[in-house]
């Protein structure tokens, strides 16, 4: 049953991809080369482009090497995978992935997600509910059948030590690995708006669109440059969780969107990603930090207090005593699910808390805000 699965989704996706040539032709559109857009990697590390008259080729991290086609029967450098472009189907694997789909209001090429737990696009769940997007399972526990179900040209995936792929990597559908995860500049994450748009066929909208993401950010960050003012507060992030404090370290995204928002973060000369830290460790950082900012999933309405019986010894810090928490609870916004393509947004909300007199006096923040 698989294997028959299987031989007709290859044929399916050799027909389409000869099929979609001929449609560029009959439209008027000339050669191949016509239809390719630059594409310009300014701030992501994990791909790179480049481009010849009839292919476009793709790296991926170190190890993985696409060559995005028109045609099937074009000839393309040894070790690299052929993807005949644009795909009408694929599935994402995290909300990061989403994010990406959701910007480029291209939700109709996604025929597959994980699951829809913490999910608040209305579109999304509307598809899921109609049967137009299947859920396939959990990383780690994927279901191959209903990985078939959803018949994807491509799968992005995003590669951890959960895994799980080697089940549906017998399916024969390519695995592309898709690296904004471990981006460590929130531009470089957003730019991966344009590595979809790749697939998908919409180099335009994606240069575009993020063209406006970058000159938002850089403008305001521009701006808080330009404070005459010595005086940048300090901040520090995250919670006690089963007896460890997972510190963002000093290299991470969000270290460097506090940055660019005028505020010193309290490890900031941490070469790492991030860590986990005992409680007295992270006090000693962070005991007199200005900011404190916390997201998390509370059920209900999270207070000081909440704060407080979650760990008692959260009272000595000084930005919870001066009731300077910064929060989002991502059980009432949509974090992970567009903030990816949003560091404009992150920024801005956190400016309005660190340098108000750089923003608007009626700025409303989209995700974070002084706890009350």
């Amino acid at each position: 049953m698989k294997k028959t699965a299987f031989l007709l989704l290859m044929v399916a996706a050799f027909c389409s991809c000869i099929g979609r040539r001929g449609n560029m032709q009959n439209n008027g559109e000339t050669t191949d080369s016509d239809t390719i857009v630059p594409i310009e990697v300014k701030y992501a590390t994990g791909f790179t482009v480049r481009d010849s008259d009839s292919y476009r080729l793709v790296d991926v991290g170190q190890t993985d090497h696409f060559a995005l086609v028109h045609s099937l029967e074009t000839q393309v450098p040894d070790g690299y995978t052929k993807i005949c472009v644009p795909i009408r189907s694929t599935i994402c694997m995290t909300a990061l992935q989403l994010s990406n789909f959701t910007i480029l209001n291209a939700h109709d090429v996604v025929k597959g997600i994980t699951g829809t737990k913490n999910l608040f696009n209305r579109d999304i769940l509307q598809r899921v509910n109609d049967g137009k997007i299947v859920k396939i399972g959990m990383e780690g526990e994927f279901d191959p059948e209903l990985v078939l179900a959803a018949n994807p040209d491509v799968i992005f995936i995003s590669p951890s030590k959960r895994g799980g792929y080697e089940a549906i990597k017998q399916t024969g559908i390519t695995l592309v690995p898709h690296l904004g995860y471990q981006e460590l500049d929130p531009l470089g994450q957003a730019e991966w708006i344009k590595f979809v748009g790749m697939f998908i066929g919409k180099e335009r909208e994606a240069n575009v669109i993020f063209a406006g993401i970058e000159h938002r950010y850089n403008t305001l960050k521009a701006r808080v440059d330009s404070l005459t003012s010595n005086h940048k507060p300090s901040v520090f992030s995250g919670e006690m969780h089963y007896g460890n404090w997972h510190a963002v370290g000093g290299k991470n995204y969000l270290a460097k969107i506090f940055r660019d928002a005028g505020a010193v973060y309290v490890i900031d000369d941490d070469e790492t990603a991030g860590e986990d830290l005992e409680f007295e460790k992270m006090y000693a950082l962070a005991a007199k930090a200005d900011y404190w900012r916390i997201l998390n999933s509370f059920q209900g309405d999270f207070t000081y207090d909440a704060l407080k019986a979650s760990e008692p010894r959260n009272e000595l810090f000084k930005a919870f005593k001066e009731k300077k928490v910064i929060y989002c609870n991502m059980k009432e916004q949509p974090y992970y699910e567009i903030t990816p393509v949003e560091p404009d947004i992150l920024l801005k909300d956190f400016v309005a808390i660190f340098h108000p007199e750089l923003v608007e006096a009626d700025y409303e923040p989209r995700y974070y805000r002084l706890l009350k």
